[in-house]
Parts: structure tokens; C-alpha cells; sequence
């Protein structure tokens, strides 16, 4: 688990296998398992959803917490991240290969918890490890190594989103998931062995020293507007596929282009900053985002191919979001805060919040105007027309935002490559 020490070498591949298990227990669960328990063990939707706000709420508080945590083991990283992984397996087995010893919506609780909270830390724990990692890896480190890893972590997404209907034969498509999930942890616990701790011998940076750089700030502030354009897409897609196109059970083969498409696009725009310059790369992703999204705005019911298309070019613009954003926050931290634990706390904070904003406020809004996702195309016009104005028009504008500020904001400068 990493306790002789740091590797001399970076295993890029290491960190692929790492952030696609990582990305198999993140959104395909919120896929998964409400379907699951409601299924199985008669579970309330309502009641579920109740469960997975308040963890949701959880989750964004106790970000920063675990980011200070991860940056005061430092020293012991390799320990801390093979207990992270061991109890991320156990919640995963025990969320679908157990039957529930109590009520399984308490069941659900427990398990979900202790999943998302091995998530968070151990995503935190691979980002600020990054930093250090990257540094040995030259002038274009950070994205290199973030083109490994973000094209891991989307294929990883992929890959989970499908391995239930996959091993539907096996009579329980869902034990097998989790089954081979916990392998996929061993095989990840083993090709990052002695790849933890090589910033050890930095002291943990506090959070307000971190928050009073002012560039730090503004990636902060611009990962935060770039993020909520994919929050509010996110959590308005199920809505709009089904009752603005009337295309139910397209969900997940849309679903499945898209990621695909970023996990494919994500190692192109790696290499196109690294020759072309981080913001022009960012810029245009960001500008085709807006164009495939405002072919949304004139699609009618029925035109799933067309839609296909806005997924496959949304699904390669935000492939530059993964790979190019960390990689700019890591390269900053590698001046204000090497040891970045407490950094990517407050990253994944951000782009968190930018979830919670987006359902808290687009949900209301379409309850306001009578919207119910059970009659499907046979809501009012002025429902749909409001869920299409929420799920294309608004992430348009605030990519306008992003775009605006990215602009004008100074972007941190590649450290020359090692000799």
C-alpha cells in the first residue's frame, strides 16, 4: 500500500485504472441504486430521494474536512488510501451484494455513506498526490498525467453505467457489479503501490492560505461557473430525454455517447494545450458546448438522432473541461500549496456545490409551472418549454460567464520540463 516509500517512476496507467474505479462508485450509483432498492426491496422513490439529498448535503460539507484529513497524512498516504479503498469495495458490496441484517432504506443509508465518503477522500487523496507526481513528469506534467487520468475516469463511468444490463444473464446483474467493482479495487490498490507520499516532506497548507492567493480564487471561481453548466444538464437530462423528446429508454445509450465521447476527446485536448496554449483550448470547448447546446433549444419530440449528435459534441467539449482545469489548479498548488490536500478538498467542494445549486433551484422552478416527470410528453407547453429553456439556454449562459472570465484571468505558466 505504499509504506516502503514513493516510486521513483509515475505509473500513468496507475492513475487511469485508480480514477476509473474511482468514477464507477461516483454517478453510475446515483444510477443504480435507487432503481435497485425500489426494485428489490420495495423501497419508497420518495423516501430514497430523501436519503441521497441529505447524503448529497453530507457530501459537500465534509469535502474540505477530508481534503485536511488527506493533507495531514501525508506521511501515511499509502495507509489511509488502502483503508479508503478497502471500505469503498465493503459499502459496495454491502449496498448490492448483501442482503439488508436491518431495514433497507437504513441499509441503503449506512452503505451509501461509507461509499461516498471512501469516494471523496480517496479522489481527493489522488488529486493533491498528483501534484507531486506531475512535477517529476516536466513542463507538461499536469496534463499529461490528467489526460491519463480523467480518460480513466470516464471510461470508468461508461463502463459501470452498462456492467448491470451486461451481466443481466448471471440472474444477479447487481451482486456480479459489485463483485467485479471489488476486484477492479484490488487491481487499482495495486498498480498505484508506492506511488503515494512524494509530498511528504511538505508541510500541509491551511485554507486560508490557499484561499488568500488571488489566482487560486479565480480558478476556483471559474471551475465553479464551468462546472454548473454540466450540473444543471445533469440533472435536468432524465426530464428532458423523456418528456421533451418522448424518447424514454434513450436515456442510457445517450448517456453511455456522451461519456464516451469526453473519455475519447479527453487525451486530444491534452495534447492540443500542450502544443496550442491551455486557454485558447478551453475557450473553444467552451464555445462549442455552446453551439451544441443551442441546437437544443430547436429540437422537437421524436428527434433522437439529432439529439445523438448535441450528446456526442457536448460529450467531447467537456473532455476539455476534465483534462485541462485540474491540471491548471494542480500546476497553481505546485506554487502556493504542494502539499494540496486541503486544495482539492476545496475543489471538489466547488464542483460539488455547483450539483446541489443546480437541484435546488431548476426543480423548484419546474414544480412551480406544474411539471411532472410521470406524464412525460404530456406535460403543458409551458412546462417543456421551460424545461428546455432551463436544460439548454441557462448552461449556455453561464459558459458565456465562464468564457468571460477566463478571459481575463491569468493562467498559472508550465514549469520547464526536467532536463
Amino acid at each position: 500500500m505504499g509504506t516502503s516509500g514513493p516510486s521513483d517512476r509515475v505509473s500513468l496507467p496507475g492513475y487511469a485504472v485508480f480514477a476509473a474505479m474511482l468514477s464507477a462508485a461516483g454517478l453510475p450509483i446515483y444510477i443504480h441504486a435507487p432503481a435497485y432498492y425500489a426494485s428489490s426491496y420495495g423501497v419508497g422513490l420518495t423516501a430514497l430521494a430523501g436519503v441521497l439529498f441529505a447524503l448529497r448535503l453530507i457530501d459537500v460539507v465534509q469535502d474540505p474536512l477530508l481534503g485536511w484529513l488527506s493533507a495531514r497524512l501525508r506521511a501515511r498516504r499509502g495507509i489511509a488510501v488502502g483503508i479508503g479503498v478497502a471500505l469503498l469495495a465493503l459499502s459496495m458490496l454491502g449496498l448490492f451484494a448483501v442482503e439488508p441484517p436491518v431495514a433497507p432504506l437504513l441499509w441503503f443509508g449506512i452503505t451509501m455513506t461509507g461509499l461516498f465518503s471512501a469516494f471523496s477522500f480517496l479522489t481527493i487523496s489522488m488529486y493533491a498526490e498528483g501534484v507531486q507526481a506531475a512535477g517529476q513528469l516536466g513542463g507538461a506534467g499536469h496534463l499529461k498525467l490528467a489526460g491519463w487520468r480523467e480518460t480513466g475516469a470516464l471510461l470508468g463511468v461508461c463502463a459501470a453505467a452498462v456492467a448491470p444490463t451486461l451481466l443481466e444473464a448471471t440472474g444477479r446483474p447487481y451482486a456480479g457489479f459489485a463483485v467485479a467493482f471489488a476486484i477492479l479495487c484490488l487491481v487499482a490498490l495495486l498498480l498505484m503501490r508506492g506511488q503515494w507520499g512524494r509530498g511528504a516532506q511538505n508541510a500541509p497548507t491551511g485554507f486560508r492560505t490557499i484561499l488568500s492567493d488571488g489566482l487560486t480564487r479565480r480558478l476556483l471561481l471559474i471551475a465553479l461557473m464551468n462546472a454548473a453548466p454540466v450540473a444543471v444538464s445533469s440533472t435536468l437530462f432524465l426530464f428532458f430525454v423523456g418528456s421533451v423528446l418522448d424518447a424514454e429508454g434513450w436515456e442510457g445509450p445517450l448517456l453511455i455517447l456522451f461519456f464516451l465521447a469526453a473519455a475519447a476527446s479527453a487525451p486530444v485536448w491534452s495534447r492540443l494545450a500542450t502544443r496550442f496554449g491551455e486557454r485558447p483550448m478551453l475557450l473553444a470547448a467552451m464555445a462549442l458546448a455552446i453551439a451544441s447546446f443551442s441546437v437544443v433549444l430547436t429540437l422537437e419530440a421524436g428527434a433522437v438522432g439529432a439529439f445523438a449528435i448535441v450528446c456526442l459534441v457536448s460529450g467531447a467539449a467537456l473532455g476539455a473541461d476534465f483534462a485541462i482545469l485540474p491540471a491548471l489548479f494542480a500546476r497553481r498548488m505546485e506554487e502556493v500549496a504542494p502539499e494540496a490536500g486541503a486544495a482539492f478538498g476545496l475543489w471538489a467542494f466547488v464542483q460539488k456545490a455547483a450539483l446541489a445549486l443546480a437541484a435546488a433551484l431548476l426543480l423548484p422552478a419546474l414544480d412551480a409551472v406544474g411539471y411532472s416527470a410521470a406524464a412525460g410528453a404530456a406535460n403543458s407547453a409551458e412546462a417543456l418549454q421551460l424545461l428546455t429553456w432551463l436544460y439548454a439556454l441557462v448552461p449556455c449562459i453561464l459558459k458565456l460567464g465562464a468564457m468571460a472570465l477566463l478571459t481575463v484571468t491569468p493562467l498559472p505558466a508550465p514549469q520547464p520540463a526536467a532536463a
